[in-house]
């Protein structure tokens, strides 16, 4: 007889509240569960090889794993021509799909919006007497915490600045780096307020609802069909209602598999763009070569970082490197504003949230653009890296997130987050368009990933505050390194939580060596280039869970309705 039967037959309702309450699987008062007969880990590899344990999905495990390997091995040794197949791929992929990356985009902040004002919004994560894990403060910080990370630094100046400038009549930067003589956001030629509104709406853009929308989709499906559903804590999950049994076959697995391969790539772009901005950081600070050599060895010397990190478990590990990075950035920025243009950062703030709102239509719109740099470019690229990132962000929000209802989740990760990225925008980018105006125009003819430290410069403690900045990008990346990391062992391991910590390892190592791979093999260009393929296939995944969601929340109880 197991544990729940003896718990039931004794009618002890305390060790049933208190068993409910350690297992967050289990849900608290009424849910509508999916019967099925499969078992988390019934089609796993389970194995001793010395002192290690391997317990992983037979199938999922080894095709993505495999896969993996044959990139990063063809990729290195075939270096010179894999330059120009990645941008060839990048660019090809963002001229020709650029309107369906934003569609889908817009698809998501829709629905998202659609569930906020429906019935559905009163359907509880874990059942409709389930109790919130986390109090409204610690949800917040790691909603914050979990989505953005390297790119708030590597972006948080280089991007406002950018397209201010090509508003106010320069040239065009592409988000891999590459100008352009067109100017497709100019039309404030000679008028610096307008440029000013232009280029931080067209920043906004890119860090509010939409990449927010993408997470919470996601994170909102996995969620629903394991904490109220009964289903693995994995993507295939969300698609029984789609699929029906055959989720556990190959329909199931090639979903996993496509979601390991997204994930993985788009952390490796989130790993190269920080090796990048350190190796430009330490290059500005103590004259160090940044090319490729120094990127290189920046990406192993913090992977092993992240391998301790591993090792360490979550608790020692991410969580305390985590509220080592929120404080030292929360530090940077207070700082930024107050010895930098304090007033201008303070009241840009709402001008930005206004300025984004009256252009979110325009900047949305998937046909007929002629700003084509930007929205081929900038949008494209971001679309896809976050649909990428989305499982492994979308995972650790569902995890955090029992207890809340269906419209508290929403507007929580939709406007929290959101107001955060903006407000961190508004005080870099600020003040790197105060600067400028200012006359320090070398703010905006820098490489991206040296735009952050010339900004600093013209602040005083220029040594230390450019230090603790290549602090927070490789912090930012041991945290993204290790949970991402957990993620996609997760998947891989059918959806066990607490799968044995020597194949963390193995995705852990393997995330540096697909960055090496991609640094080595065409630098920025080939980043964003596996970001957006990697991007592609998934966002057609994203789009179809959203169906199957929209089903699972229609089945279930709702907070205040009983059920006969």
């Amino acid at each position: 007889m197991t544990k729940k039967e003896e718990e039931v037959l004794r009618g002890d309702k305390d060790l049933e509240r208190e068993r409910q309450a350690d297992d967050p699987m289990i849900p608290n008062g009424e849910v509508n569960p999916i019967n099925t007969d499969y078992q988390v880990g019934q089609d796993n590899v389970v194995m001793k090889i010395g002192p290690f344990g391997l317990d992983f999905h037979n199938r999922v495990f080894a095709i993505s794993g495999l896969a993996i390997v044959a990139f990063v091995f063809i990729t290195l040794a075939f270096q010179n021509q894999a330059g120009p197949i990645f941008t060839n791929t990048k660019d090809w992929l963002t001229a020709n799909l650029d309107w369906f990356f934003i569609s889908a985009a817009n698809i998501f902040v829709i629905l998202c919006l659609v569930l906020v004002v429906s019935p559905l919004g009163k359907v509880r994560i874990g059942g409709t007497e389930a109790k919130p894990d986390f109090s409204y403060l610690g949800w917040f910080s790691m909603l914050f915490a979990a989505g953005m990370g390297i790119g708030l630094m590597f972006y948080g100046v280089s991007e406002p600045i950018t397209h201010f400038s090509t508003a106010l009549g320069g040239t065009e930067t592409g988000s891999d780096g590459l100008r352009t003589d067109w100017a497709p956001l100019g039309g404030a030629e000679g008028d610096e307020a307008k440029a000013v509104a232009l280029g931080m709406a067209a920043t906004i853009f890119h860090w509010a609802l939409h990449p927010w929308a993408i997470y919470a989709v996601l994170a909102l499906g996995l969620a629903i069909f394991s904490f109220n559903k009964g289903l693995p804590l994995t993507i295939r999950s969300i698609f029984y209602p789609i699929l029906g049994e055959r989720v556990w076959g190959w329909p199931g697995h090639i979903i996993d598999i496509v979601a390991i391969l997204a994930t993985l790539f788009g952390l490796a772009t989130s790993l190269g763009l920080g090796a990048s901005q350190a190796a430009s950081g330490f290059n500005f600070l103590f004259g160090w070569d940044e090319g490729n050599t120094t990127q290189v060895l920046l990406v192993i010397g913090i992977t092993a970082v992240a391998l301790v990190s591993v090792l360490a478990g979550l608790e020692s590990g991410v969580q305390r490197l985590s509220q080592i990075n929120m404080t030292l950035a929360a530090l940077l920025m207070l700082f930024v504003i107050i010895v930098g243009p304090t007033v201008a950062i303070l009241t840009g703030f709402v001008d930005n949230l206004y300025n984004y709102i009256v252009n979110l239509p325009a900047l949305s719109n998937p046909v007929g653009r002629e700003d084509l740099n930007y929205s081929q470019g900038w949008t494209s690229f971001y679309w896809a890296w976050w649909i990428a990132w989305s499982p492994f962000v979308g995972m650790f929000i569902a995890r955090v997130s029992r207890g809340r209802t269906v419209r508290e989740f929403l507007v929580s990760v939709l406007l929290i987050p959101s107001l955060a990225c903006v407000f961190w925008m508004s005080v870099f980018g600020t003040a790197a368009i105060e600067q400028f105006l200012a006359g320090a125009e070398e703010v905006a003819n820098v490489d991206l990933s040296l735009q952050l430290f010339v900004m600093l410069e013209g602040l005083p403690w220029t040594g230390i505050t450019s230090f603790i900045g290549i602090i927070l990008v490789m912090v930012f990346f041991i945290t993204s390194s290790d949970s991402g990391s957990l993620v996609i062992d997760t998947i891989s391991a059918g959806g066990k939580v607490e799968a044995p910590v020597p194949q963390r390892v193995f995705w852990c190592t393997f995330e540096g060596l697909v960055a090496i791979a991609l640094i080595l093999g065409g630098g920025l260009v080939a980043l964003q280039a596996m970001a957006v393929s990697a991007g592609l296939p998934f966002t057609i995944v994203l789009l179809a869970a959203s169906v199957a969601l929209v089903q699972g929340l229609r089945s279930e109880p709702r907070v205040g309705k009983t059920t006969k």
